[in-house]
């Protein structure tokens, strides 16, 4: 609630004030009316006074625009900075995200990161739109209108008072079971929709396999606990909405019978009574309104608190930790001794030592699963090393800024993805302000022209999602292409030609010859001929190296490399 307070209100507060002043005046403006109902019937229509009448009406019909222009006002102001500061928080948040850790993103499904983006913050509205400022406007409209009660009846007004006190308990009681239920609404929402996100996008899987049926049981499993969840939240609102018809009914019908017997008495004007039904009227509206605001509120929190629990995340990137800056890469790679685990206990990669000289290719070979993608994945510095050091031009990686790394390394994985737009588009993805002749030299060294010149769009071909209009193999030229035009110093090939026919293969092996040309180069393959011409051969086994060194001296050696060779080539 304090940091709430601190980062969102206080610094709005120029507008809440503003947004305060002006429900005051609207709020003092709608108090008019039942003083001018007493006196029109205490006063001036007793007296036959039409100069009276006439002022009364002009009263009156001030009253009434300064509310409506007020009101206006109210909407314009703080409605506008409502959606302004929903549009700066999923801003914030996706800020936040983006840097964090691959970890995070391996753990969390994307529907339930857009969730948390997108819907999370909607409820400050609330905090800092109109709810806010009516809020303090009902408290102090209530406030008024009870002292003028006492004025006009205190007998009344006690009797009115003790259902009033009743129903505040009931929702502060009510709403502190809320609270809970709105948090986890929000992760039922989250999961629902990244459940939806993954259907979508793993359609051609679905279709393939004949599984709608199960897909869209899953659906409605989640939707149901969505409609259960929203369906306990109404009962306690409802509950609470009742409770204010059923006691404030019960204070009126007292009122009739006090009032009543008191006019009968002549200890109270008809102008007192009616002037004291409408001022109780401003009394309880406020009190009714707040329990809609206050689920409103019930709900901003527990959004903004799942909001600040992904901020209080650690970001991938530590400014305290992450000083050094290298403005140019040689190149030269060092694994000293290290060690990494997914889950603690579970090392998938132990104790390591290699040296990737500048310009050198180090390609990595083994089994699925021996640990090769996770030590190409701590070269790219997507992970950190739990134990020992990685090195680059002899400098700690852990201390480089991503910054400065990232922009001289160039990465083509195994299922490279493409961004929904043209082929152009995404091959500038690294470099949006190269030039033509670059964009276009790009396109030849990987032999994207060689399919591109047979569409009638040329680069200019939308390839859809994920780029699902073309093949494998033009998928992968395009992921070529792109990180030829990045121009990096170290260069991570993950499975490079692993979707790619013989033909496509071969165009493309002398394009990845000359992008990997003068460069340091991480390949791993399992078609062990793409690698014949690295510097250095690494066979990976269980996290650990077995064997390392050139092809021939490998293939002489007789070892597990020469297995995997020869059980390839008779395959």
């Amino acid at each position: 609630m304090t940091h709430v307070f601190k980062t969102i209100i206080w610094p709005r507060k120029r507008q809440l004030f503003l947004g305060l002043f002006l429900i005051i005046i609207s709020r003092l403006s709608g108090l008019v009316l039942p003083g001018a109902s007493k006196f029109l019937i205490d006063n001036v229509i007793p007296s036959d006074n039409l100069d009276y009448l006439k002022w009364l009406v002009i009263a009156v019909v001030a009253a009434v625009t300064i509310q409506a222009t007020t009101s206006y006002a109210l909407t314009q102001i703080l409605s506008v900075e409502a959606q302004h500061l929903i549009a700066k928080l999923r801003s914030q948040v996706q800020k936040h995200i983006i840097q964090l850790p691959i970890r995070f993103f391996d753990n969390t499904k994307t529907g339930e990161l857009v969730s948390r983006i997108m819907s999370d913050v909607e409820g400050v509205r609330n905090l800092v739109g109109t709810g806010f400022a009516q809020m303090i406007g009902g408290v102090l409209t209530a406030v008024i209108s009870l002292v003028l009660l006492i004025y006009i009846s205190p007998l009344m007004t006690l009797y009115v008072l003790v259902p009033v006190i009743i129903f505040g308990l009931i929702s502060l009681k009510a709403f502190g079971k809320i609270r809970p239920i709105f948090r986890e609404r929000g992760k039922i929402n989250a999961e629902v929709t990244g459940r939806l996100t993954e259907t979508l996008g793993g359609i051609r899987v679905i279709k393939g396999f004949n599984a709608e049926a199960q897909e869209i049981k899953s659906f409605e499993a989640g939707v149901e606990r969505l409609f259960l969840n929203v369906k306990a939240s109404l009962t306690a609102t409802s509950f609470v909405t009742s409770a204010a018809t059923f006691l404030l009914g019960l204070a009126s019908a007292g009122i009739m019978g006090i009032g009543g017997y008191m006019i009968m008495q002549e200890e109270m004007t008809f102008g007192d009574f009616l002037a004291f039904t409408l001022y109780l009227g401003f009394m309880i509206a406020p009190i009714v309104q707040m329990s809609n605001i206050g689920s409103q509120f019930t709900e901003a929190f527990a959004g903004l608190d799942r909001t600040e629990e992904i901020m209080n995340m650690a970001l991938e990137s530590d400014a305290k930790e992450r000083t050094i800056q290298l403005p140019h890469i040689k190149g030269d790679i060092r694994f000293e001794k290290v060690g990494f685990a997914y889950q603690e206990g579970k090392e998938v990669v132990k104790g390591i030592s290699f040296q990737a000289n500048e310009g050198s290719v180090t390609a990595l070979v083994g089994t699925s699963g021996s640990g090769k993608t996770t030590i190409a994945g701590l070269a790219a510095s997507f992970l950190n090393p739990d134990s020992g050091i990685i090195t680059v031009d002899g400098v700690d990686l852990r201390k480089i800024t991503l910054e400065s790394y990232r922009s001289q390394l160039g990465v083509v994985l195994q299922d490279d993805f493409l961004f929904e737009g043209t082929i152009k588009e995404n091959i500038l993805f690294p470099r949006p302000m190269a030039t033509e002749q670059e964009l276009l030299q790009a396109v030849k060294a990987a032999h994207v022209d060689e399919f591109t010149a047979r569409f009638e769009e040329g680069l200019d071909t939308l390839i859809g999602e994920r780029g699902v209009k073309l093949s494998g193999g033009q998928r992968q030229r395009i992921a070529i292409a792109r990180a030829i035009l990045a121009d990096p110093r170290i260069l991570v090939l993950d499975e490079a030609t692993s979707n790619l026919d013989t033909e496509s293969e071969s165009l493309i092996q002398a394009s990845l010859k000359e992008l990997m040309k003068g460069r340091t180069t991480f390949v791993i393959a399992h078609r062990l001929s793409t690698i014949r011409q690295a510097d250095q051969i690494l066979v990976i086994e269980q996290g650990e190296i077995v064997e390392r060194g050139k092809h021939e001296e490998l293939i002489e050696k007789e070892g597990r490399y020469y297995q995997l060779y020869t059980y390839q080539a008779r395959i």
